[in-house]
Order: structure tokens, then C-alpha cells, then sequence
């Protein structure tokens, strides 16, 4: 089964994308933090959020910089080729849920 449930802030405002079918989708990334048991300190893991629709119209309105959220949703892998001929892939994270967590405050202090 392929789920996933992060909880981290937003690294950036949310950016949001219309096409000409009507879809619409919002990427942003997620700075989950994680105890480093060498260091003994929290280090970010960083996440790629990408979210359709209606999802996709909320996240790009509310998801701002250094806001708290929650997404659940599937892990991906997007495939492409570079500009110099070099096949790239990497995971993201495609959510069907997007939370709000913490209060407005959070955002204006982050």
C-alpha cells in the first residue's frame, strides 16, 4: 500500500497552475523535521508536495511560507530528461488532503 503522512512546514508560498483542460494543480516542498541521534539535533528532511484540483485551489491560497501543515497522499517518482540529455527522476509526494495546523500567528512570526 502506497501512503503517505507528512507533517512539516512550508518552505515557500504555495505556487498554483491553471491548465487549458481546466485542471488544476499546486506544488510547494515541506521541511519535516527529524531527530539526528549523531548530532543530537533536529535536521529537515525536505518534501515535494504536488496537489490537484480542488485540493490544489486551496493549498494555493492558504499554504504560505513557514505555515504548519499536514498532507496525506501517495509517494511518486517524476521522470524526465535534462537539458543535457541526462534521464532525472525524483520523489514527491502527490496529496489527496491538505491540512492547516498551528494558528495564523505562526505564519506572520515564521
Amino acid at each position: 500500500m502506497n501512503t503517505a503522512t507528512i507533517v512539516g512546514r512550508a518552505g515557500q508560498d504555495a505556487e498554483i497552475k491553471y491548465f487549458e483542460s481546466g485542471k488544476v494543480k499546486t506544488t510547494f516542498s515541506l521541511a519535516v523535521n527529524r531527530w539526528d541521534s549523531k548530532t543530537k539535533t533536529e535536521v529537515p528532511d525536505w518534501f515535494n508536495i504536488e496537489v490537484w484540483d480542488k485540493q490544489a485551489e486551496f493549498a494555493g491560497e492558504y499554504v504560505k511560507k513557514g505555515r504548519q501543515v499536514a498532507v496525506d497522499g501517495r509517494i511518486s517518482i517524476s521522470k524526465w530528461t535534462d537539458q543535457t540529455g541526462e534521464e532525472r527522476e525524483r520523489f514527491l509526494v502527490v496529496a489527496n488532503q491538505i491540512r492547516l495546523l498551528g494558528s495564523r500567528r505562526d505564519v506572520e512570526e515564521g
